[in-house]
């Protein structure tokens, strides 16, 4: 063998060694939330290598040894990752966490929307600062202009979902379910939404079919994810309305973000009919704490503490009201005020441990309590007039003229326990979910609160040589019940011939022992993406939903001979039922060179065991007793995508009836609006980028309302449309490229400087009604108009 032979023989043992040595790289690709991403693209950087991870996220990719390997993680809809490998050997784990896709212009195109396989929808966090709200940058005024979702009272945070009340919405924040003060009767004071949108990592919302594992609830969820801070980080904003603070902080074993708000819109209640001196403050305090021993095993706290102090003092009030033709004018003069008082805590400890990869549990404790007093004694003296007519002196025709004072002393105390444990189980391609929890409730109810009105000269009720009041009620009750529920699911994933099929199916059991009642809520949902047109997605979904019921839904009045009448419980009392059936899809295509998304959703629910009620701004007075049945039909449509190159907007249009049968007659339930149409739809100048505009509005349908005592059946009317737009400019001093090098302003991330004008049309939406009775037992229905135009100027910052 000579030397070129040898020579020849070496280099190809050389290249042999160099093939079959290979660096094995391994892991899982997960969401900011931790969730797996499935068919996410991994390729080494300038070789044809790459692999595709599976329905649990997982890959695995052999490459051959070098002395740098650069590795690539991207998946349509998320920001692309990049892991650089330096001398590597043997078997190496990398698992990146990718994260959506901001909206920064001209930096990110996005070409691809995250399938929705199931009823639940994620909502874009970054839409939050840019929301014109008079309620701040909460996730509520969000949600109200999704499809379905339906607000009536800017200074609220609840919503009605698809026919459904205030009251049958359940909100998680992460993974607990969290309560809402009960006592509430108006939006003025109402303060501080439960979520702090300055916390919020991931929202996930669903209108109806959503999984077992979600509680007692019948017509929605919104489920909170806070985040977890990566390194020191801090958030400040201040309005006309108030401000917020939120500081974050983060090492290796240990994170912590503690969130600071506060609420004083003393200028927009100055907007209502009613003057007087309005002193509302609103604080709210949340913290979520992560130790991290070991990468098995974190313990998390999360806690709030909110104080909402309502306070005003009445002076006069003036509305005008009715037609050209048949206008009228009510006008009070006040006297006395009203205190309320909404303080709730809240705290929950949860243990987690990863026993593999393929298995997980958590232990969860949590202890809520609302101390909620309403507390006000106003006298008020009254004329209602035509306007425009002329009586014997010249002045409006008078229809009525009287004095009435109200009282009330109203406390509630309610305390809730909750013990779960949860875990997940993946085996090849189902994962199941599991749970058991119990809850202990206790509930103080100290309350009485009377009317007396008196009506030319006279009381009423008119009875001679009398003075009576023609409202008196009281409540004195201690009690305490215990709940249990338990619940399996099984979500399935197979790729099929003709695409991608994802099954969930589950069930849910619970148990009160105060009214003795079992109940067995099966679940299920089926995705299809087909392989022939990936733009397209579609689901069904279904199941049997139980509104168990809290303390408010099942007191009913009792009358006495004396007219006197006190609240009673009804140990009797059912679970409302709704069964769901929902059909659905969604379409993604290009239009313009820019991404959108339809969606469409048509829905049924047969409702029974209803408890009626009726709503009067946002409190609910219900009957007490299951006697009706009912149902709610409609259909949801959205579009949505960048209208705007580089910007997120969407339109939400819904058509909805529901009904239900009270004493043999059928009427509308109290949330039948029948229509609603909203949009959000934000906009920039294409020569300064920088200035941001955006716009919500809401259009919806009049709701149906009666008079005090009285019950939809005995006859209604519906409320007038509800009409709103909130516009909102903001410029951004720091963010992006657009970061200065020395200064102030350098330290800061991002910083934002913003006007808002709320309600720009400046139009009268109607709460409800204020009724005068006069002494032949006539009823006048006065409305109670909601806040009118007002401007708003903020800032915000973030380092």
């Amino acid at each position: 063998m000579n030397i070129k032979q040898l020579t020849a023989l070496v280099v190809m043992f050389l290249m042999g060694v160099a093939l079959f040595a290979q660096v094995k790289i391994s892991g899982k690709v997960v969401d900011e939330t931790g969730q797996p991403i499935e068919f996410a693209t991994v390729r080494v950087v300038g070789t044809t290598l790459g692999t595709n991870t599976d329905l649990k996220g997982m890959y695995e990719l052999s490459v051959p040894k070098q002395d740098t390997i650069m590795v690539e993680f991207s998946c349509l809809g998320y920001s692309s990752v990049k892991r650089q490998l330096i001398k590597p050997e043997g078997s190496v784990t990398l698992n990146p966490k990718l994260y959506e896709k901001s909206t920064e212009l001209a930096e990110v195109q996005v070409t691809e929307f995250k399938k929705q396989t199931n009823t639940m929808q994620g909502v874009d966090v970054s839409t939050l600062n840019l929301t014109p709200s008079v309620g701040g940058r909460s996730v509520e005024a969000v949600i109200s202009t999704m499809a379905g979702v339906s607000s009536k009272n800017e200074m609220s945070s609840q919503y009605m979902v698809r026919g459904g009340s205030y009251d049958e919405n359940s909100v998680y924040i992460n993974g607990i379910e969290v309560y809402r003060p009960q006592l509430i009767s108006s939006g003025q004071q109402e303060g501080l939404s439960v979520i702090n949108p300055d916390m919020v990592n991931s929202v996930n919302f669903s209108t109806g079919g959503f999984n077992a594992e979600y509680g007692d609830k019948m017509s929605s969820v919104l489920d909170i994810t806070y985040r977890q801070p990566e390194a020191f980080e801090g958030a400040v904003s201040a309005s006309l309305q108030g401000g917020s603070l939120s500081i974050g902080a983060s090492s290796s074993k240990f994170s912590m973000l503690h969130g600071a708000r506060y609420k004083r819109n003393s200028s927009l209640l100055g907007s209502l009919e009613s003057k007087g001196e309005y002193d509302p403050q609103y604080f709210d305090y949340q913290t979520y704490l992560v130790y991290k021993p070991s990468k098995k095993f974190n313990v998390s706290f999360l806690g709030n503490v909110s104080i909402n102090d309502y306070r005003f003092v009445p002076a006069s009030r003036e509305t005008s009201f009715g037609t050209s033709t048949n206008a009228k004018s009510f006008k009070v003069y006040f006297d006395g005020q009203e205190k309320d008082k909404f303080y709730t805590y809240f705290g929950a400890l949860s243990l987690n441990y990863k026993l593999n990869k393929g298995n997980d549990f958590t232990l969860q404790g949590s202890a809520y309590q609302t101390n909620e007093l309403v507390a006000y004694d106003i006298h008020g003296e009254y004329w209602l007039d035509e306007a425009g007519t002329s009586g014997e002196d010249g002045k409006g025709g008078e229809l009525g003229v009287g004095k009435y004072h109200e009282h009330a002393r109203n406390r509630l105390k309610i305390d809730v326990f909750n013990i779960a444990l949860k875990g997940n189980t993946s085996i090849n391609n189902n994962n199941l979910s599991y749970g058991v929890e119990m809850r202990r409730e206790k509930t103080y109810d100290r309350s009485r609160e009377w009317q007396w009105r008196d009506s030319a000269g006279y009381s009423l009720p008119h009875i001679p040589e009398e003075v009576n009041v023609i409202y008196n009620l009281s409540s004195s009750h201690d009690l305490s019940s215990t709940r249990f529920a338990a619940y399996v699911q099984d979500t399935y994933k197979v790729m099929l011939d003709k695409g991608l099929l994802t099954i969930n199916g589950g069930v849910r059991v619970s148990h009160w022992d105060f009214n003795k009642e079992t109940l067995v809520s099966p679940r299920f949902s089926l995705g299809f993406i087909p392989e022939r047109n990936n733009h397209l997605s579609l689901r069904f979904a279904g199941g049997l939903y139980y509104q168990a019921p809290f303390y408010k839904e099942y007191r009913f009045d009792v009358y006495g001979e004396d007219g006197n009448a006190w609240i009673n419980l009804n140990e009797n009392i059912k679970s409302q039922r709704s069964i769901h059936a929902i059909l659905g899809g969604d379409y993604t295509f290009r239009a313009m060179d820019r991404p959108f998304k339809f969606t469409a959703e048509v829905y049924y629910k047969n409702l029974s065991n209803l408890i009626p009620y009726e709503v009067d701004n946002l409190k609910m007075v219900y009957s007490g007793f299951n006697s009706s049945k009912g149902y709610a039909a409609g259909i949801d449509m959205k579009l949505f995508g960048q209208f705007v190159e580089g910007t997120d907007s969407w339109i939400s249009f819904s058509l909805m009836n529901t009904q239900e049968n009270i004493n043999g007659v059928k009427v509308p339930r109290p949330t039948d609006q029948r229509y609603s149409l909203a949009i959000f739809f934000t906009d920039y100048l294409p020569k300064l980028p920088r200035l941001k505009f955006s716009l919500k509005g809401i259009l919806s349908g009049g709701l149906p309302t009666t008079a005090p005592s009285m019950s939809r059946d005995m006859g209604y009317f519906r409320q007038p449309p509800y009409k709103r737009v909130d516009v909102g400019l903001s410029y951004q001093l720091v963010g992006g490229e657009h970061k200065p090098k020395s200064g102030l302003l350098s330290h800061f991330k991002e910083a934002w400087l913003g006007v808002d004008v709320f309600n720009i049309l400046d139009i009268s939406n109607v709460s409800g009604y204020y009724w005068v009775t006069d002494v032949n037992n006539l009823q006048y229905a006065v409305p109670n108009y909601l806040t009118r135009r007002q401007i708003n100027a903020r800032l915000s910052i973030k380092w």
